[in-house]
């Protein structure tokens, strides 16, 4: 305990606050939580890491940069996983905004707020992953980018496993909510696909600065 303590304890200060910072926003999550019965499936993977990250950035320094990736997207998962991700009212916010309706512009049958997820995820995976190959795996700059895309589908296509486990525990009505398909039975691939779309741009866009020679 002691140990754990002082890895809260030897945290840079900037990213103490950002894990703080996330550790508030999942509590606010669960404030009068309107789908108890499934929203706190969705927060306890990030709670678990929370309580993990101090001793992981210990022994695997990061960036503030790369810290902060992770950080954003964790905390647009923590807003999704609020409302079960198929239930984010972002078209209403989006009409009491602008009087304009996301849906409607863009032609959207379903919620597809998860899809936003899935795409951040791939944006914002490659720079920590990559950033922690080169550091502690000790790879070359394009091995480490590519080897980063490779963990963008892996890790995709392992959390769709995780979710098809998952519904088979949970009773049907439960599982439905909880995985989200909408009737879509191409929803785990879609999600794949769009998250490796994500990380191809990053990919792309750190390769093109490592041929400059500016890839930090």
């Amino acid at each position: 305990m002691l140990n754990y303590l002082r890895s809260w304890g030897a945290l840079p200060a900037s990213q103490l606050r950002m894990i703080v910072a996330l550790a508030i926003a999942v509590g606010l999550a669960n404030l009068r939580q309107p789908y108890p019965d499934i929203a706190p499936l969705q927060h306890i993977p990030t709670v678990i890491l929370i309580l993990a990250a101090p001793l992981l950035l210990r022994r695997w320094p990061l960036s503030d940069g790369s810290v902060a990736c992770v950080l954003g997207f964790l905390l647009l998962h923590t807003l999704a996983g609020r409302y079960t991700y198929s239930n984010v009212p972002y078209d209403a916010w989006g009409r009491a905004l602008s009087g304009i309706s996301i849906d409607r512009s863009f032609g959207l049958v379903r919620n597809d707020f998860d899809r936003l997820v899935h795409l951040v995820f791939g944006l914002f995976a490659i720079r920590p992953f990559a950033e922690a190959a080169r550091r502690h795996g000790g790879m070359g700059a394009k091995a480490a980018i590519v080897s980063a895309f490779l963990f963008v589908g892996a890790v995709s296509a392992l959390y769709e496993i995780f979710e098809w486990l998952l519904t088979i525990v949970l009773a049907p009505g439960v599982a439905e909510e909880y995985n989200g398909q909408q009737g879509d039975m191409w929803d785990s691939q879609k999600d794949m696909a769009i998250a490796m779309f994500g990380g191809l741009i990053v990919g792309l866009g750190l390769l093109a600065r490592r041929r400059k020679g500016s890839l930090t």
